[in-house]
């Protein structure tokens, strides 16, 4: 009999389509690991449109529990993950037309909480690194939308130009020459300074994915009973 480790290790190695059949066929619980898989590509994508942690996390969970109501129309003609990356997407786009009509623009940038652990052992350099770490994720979101939001995509998620593309529901040869725009926009010291990938930046922690988790399925199980 395998051991409760092995099977779970095993069930990372699924892919999407098979987790999503088997969660359509009722095994519900299998739909953690679609969470787990996703959650920091879509906080990713949702902060860099609404430049606001809460808010984005908010759409994480009504994106999941949106693609949970309507599996079944997941028609595979795009990868799953850049199907979930669009749903998020279309939220975090229509909370941003919210709003624009109720002329409540939130531009407050809490960058406190994308602060990511260094393992530096010295604490003068260590926080250097945090430093410039912080000003590398302002500079990030201080870009102008239309290239923040593939500069994300891009260069911290690392999705491919096609996914990027399919997400975005903009030409390939658009992504690119708004992602060339947004590189040269951003200054080049401090990705020299940095001193780490760009996908170490706005990273979404072991606890909050926890509460996403949690709080979907209680929305999925409301609803479903309704």
């Amino acid at each position: 009999m395998m051991a409760f480790a092995d099977v779970a290790k095993q069930l990372e190695t699924w892919p999407d389509e098979e987790i999503v059949a088997r969660v359509l066929e009722g095994e519900t619980a299998l739909y953690e690991i679609i969470m787990r898989r996703y959650n920091q590509r879509l906080y990713r994508a949702a902060r860099a449109i609404l430049r606001d942690d809460t808010e984005a996390e908010d759409v994480l969970q009504d994106t999941y529990v949106r693609a949970y109501q309507h599996l079944g129309q997941f028609a595979g003609r795009a990868k799953f993950s850049t199907w979930l990356t669009r749903i998020a997407v279309n939220e975090a786009l229509a909370r941003v037309e919210r709003r624009k009509r109720f002329d409540a623009v939130d531009e407050e940038n809490d960058l406190e909480s994308f602060i990511v652990e260094s393992k530096m052992p010295d604490p003068e350099s260590r926080a250097v690194q945090l430093e410039v770490r912080a000003l590398l994720e302002e500079a990030i979101l201080a870009l102008p939308d239309g290239y923040r939001s593939v500069l994300m995509l891009r260069d911290v998620e690392e999705m491919n130009t096609a996914e990027a593309a399919e997400a975005l529901d903009m030409t390939e040869e658009n992504v690119k020459v708004r992602l060339h725009r947004a590189r040269a926009l951003l200054r080049k010291e401090l990705y020299a300074r940095a001193g780490a990938k760009t996908s170490s930046a706005f990273q979404f922690m072991a606890t909050r994915c926890d509460r996403v988790v949690r709080e979907v399925f209680k929305k999925i199980e409301v609803a479903s009973s309704q």
